[in-house]
C-alpha cells in the first residue's frame, strides 16, 4: 500500500526569500521538526485589517507544511508582544492595569482570527514569559562585546555586526543620514538599538544587571524563537513593515548571539494593504478592524476568502466589490455541497500553493475543480460526482475555506433541497413498508437541528428556524 505521506513529500514547495531575493526550493532542516516562526501582534487594541492579512497568509503556509511534511511535524510560534510603551500608554490613558488590557486584548485576537478560520499556532509565548531568556541573551552580547550598557539602558552595537542591513538591502551609511533614529547621549552610534531601558513610576519594570528595566521590542522575538525553535530554524515571517529595523535587528542580536547558528533560513514577507485605492487611515474614515467587518454582518469566511484572492506578495487593494464577489462565490460553492468527506487536494490545486503559495492560482483551481464536479452531475454518475465533490472540498479545505464551522454564516439561505428530496424518498417508503423509522428518524435530527419541517400532500418544505445549526445535517444521507 502506497504511503500518502511519501507522496505528499514528493510536492515541490518554492518560496520566495527576501534574505537571497529568489525563490528557492524549501528543504526543510529536520523534515519531522519542520520551524516556523511568525511576528504577532502588539496587544493594546482589536486587530485591524492589515493585520490579518499575514495571519491568513502564514495559516495557510502552515496548512501546506502539515500537508506535506505531516501534521504533528510542523511547529509554527507566533508571539504576542505584551511589554509595550503602547500598552502603558493605553493603561495609564484608561486607569486599567496592564494584565486586564492585555488578557483581553488576547482574547478578542483569538476570536477575531478563530472567526477567518486560522488555525491556532503550536506555540503563542508572550513576552512576559521570556524576560529571564532576554535577560541571559542580552548578557552574552555584552560579554561578546557586540552591546554596551550605557545610563541604564543597554544597546546593540550595530558597527560589531558586518552583515548589518543585508536583509532589507540598506548600508549603514545611508541609514544614518536618511532614516528617522532615536539621537540619544547614552547611544555611540545614531542606528544601535535598544535591548533594554529603565523603567520608573508606574512602568512595569523586572530586576536585571542594568537595574529595573523592561526589554525593547526587537529582542522579544529572538529571544522567544531561540527557547521554542533553536539556534537555526526554517521558516521567519511577517509583514514587510516589519523588514526594517524589526527583523533586520532580529538577525543581528541573534547572530551575534549564536554565532553558530543562522537564526532563519528563509525569510517571507507580505506586502501591506491599502483600502478602495487609498492607504488606510483612520483620517481617511476608511480604517477598520476585523470586529467592525464581523459585526457589519461580513462573514469571517469571505474576509479570508478576500485576503487570499492576491498574490500574498503583491499589494492588496480590499473593496467592496471584492467582498461581494468572494460572498457570491463562496455562496455558489456551498450551495451544492452534499455533504460528502473531502479527500486529497487535488495536484494542480498544490502544485498552485506550492509555488510561493500562490493562493491566488489555488483560489482560480478551486474554481475549475467546481466546474468539472458539476459537470460530473450531467453524467449522472453518483460514484463520479462524489468523488468530484471530494476532490473540490479536499483542496478548499487545505485554503481554509469550506469547513462546517466557517459555515455559519450560510445558514439564513441554506438550500434544503437535498434534504427534501430525500425526505420525499422515506415518505414514499414509508407509506409502501408502513415502516416510518428511518423517516420518523431523520425528522427528528432535521427538529434538532432547528429546521422546521412542514409537510402536506404538495410534499416537504424544510426551513431554517432560530436555532438554526447546518453542522447538525451535513451527515444525514
Amino acid at each position: 500500500m502506497e504511503n500518502p505521506r511519501l507522496e505528499n513529500l514528493m510536492t515541490d514547495i518554492k518560496l520566495y526569500n527576501t534574505k537571497t531575493r529568489r525563490k528557492e526550493d524549501f528543504t526543510p532542516i529536520d523534515p519531522d521538526n519542520v520551524r516556523m516562526y511568525v511576528c504577532g501582534p502588539t496587544v493594546y487594541d482589536r486587530a485591524h485589517i492589515g493585520n490579518a492579512r499575514p495571519v491568513v497568509v502564514f495559516d495557510v503556509l502552515f496548512r501546506l507544511l502539515r500537508h506535506k511534511y505531516g501534521h504533528y511535524n510542523v511547529n509554527y510560534v507566533r508571539n504576542f508582544t505584551d511589554v509595550d510603551d503602547k500598552i502603558n500608554a493605553k493603561a495609564a490613558e484608561t486607569g486599567r492595569s496592564i494584565t486586564d488590557i492585555t488578557d483581553e486584548t488576547i482574547k478578542w485576537y483569538h476570536e477575531d482570527m478563530d472567526a477567518l478560520g486560522a488555525l491556532r499556532p503550536v506555540h503563542e509565548p508572550r513576552a512576559t514569559q521570556y524576560i529571564p531568556q532576554m535577560v541571559k541573551m542580552i548578557e552574552g552580547l555584552i560579554a561578546s562585546g557586540h552591546a554596551y550598557a550605557s545610563e541604564g539602558h543597554v544597546l546593540f552595537d550595530v558597527n560589531s555586526y558586518d552583515a548589518y542591513g543585508a536583509l532589507s538591502g540598506r548600508k549603514l551609511e545611508d541609514m544614518r543620514a536618511g532614516e528617522r533614529v532615536e539621537i540619544a547621549d547614552y547611544k555611540r552610534d545614531p542606528m544601535d538599538f535598544v535591548l533594554w531601558k529603565p523603567s520608573s513610576g508606574d512602568q512595569p519594570g523586572w530586576d536585571s544587571p542594568w537595574g529595573v528595566g523592561r526589554p525593547g521590542w526587537h529582542i522579544e522575538c529572538s529571544a522567544m524563537a531561540l527557547d521554542l525553535l533553536g539556534e537555526t530554524f526554517d521558516i521567519h515571517g511577517g509583514g514587510l513593515d516589519l523588514q526594517f529595523p524589526h527583523h533586520e535587528n532580529e538577525i543581528a542580536q541573534s547572530c551575534c548571539a549564536k554565532p553558530s547558528g543562522e537564526f532563519a533560513r528563509y525569510w517571507l514577507h507580505n506586502e501591506m494593504l491599502q483600502v478602495e485605492g487609498k492607504k488606510m487611515s483612520k483620517s481617511l474614515g476608511n480604517f477598520f478592524t476585523v470586529r467592525d467587518l464581523l459585526d457589519q454582518g461580513v462573514p469571517g469566511e469571505v474576509i479570508r476568502f478576500v485576503l487570499l484572492s492576491t498574490h500574498y506578495r503583491s499589494p492588496m487593494d480590499w473593496t467592496s466589490s471584492k467582498v461581494k464577489e468572494a460572498k457570491g462565490t463562496l455562496y455558489k460553492w456551498r450551495e451544492y455541497l452534499t455533504g460528502a468527506k473531502p479527500s486529497e487536494p487535488h495536484p494542480d490545486f498544490i502544485s498552485a500553493l506550492g509555488q510561493d503559495l500562490n493562493t491566488s492560482k489555488a483560489i482560480y483551481e478551486l474554481g475549475v475543480l467546481f466546474l468539472r464536479w458539476m459537470n460530473t452531475k450531467s453524467y449522472q454518475d453518483a460514484d463520479a460526482t462524489i468523488k468530484a465533490e471530494s476532490v473540490f472540498l479536499g483542496s478548499a479545505q487545505l485554503l481554509g475555506l469550506l469547513s462546517l464551522k466557517l459555515g455559519e454564516w450560510f445558514v439564513g439561505d441554506y438550500d434544503f433541497s437535498w434534504h427534501e428530496d430525500r425526505f420525499l424518498v422515506l415518505r414514499d417508503e414509508a407509506m409502501d413498508t408502513k415502516d416510518f423509522t428511518a423517516l420518523d428518524e431523520m425528522k427528528k435530527a432535521l427538529t434538532e437541528a432547528g429546521v422546521k419541517v412542514s409537510m402536506s400532500k404538495e410534499g416537504v418544505k424544510l426551513e431554517a428556524g432560530p436555532d438554526f445549526d447546518s453542522g447538525k445535517i451535513v451527515d444525514l444521507t
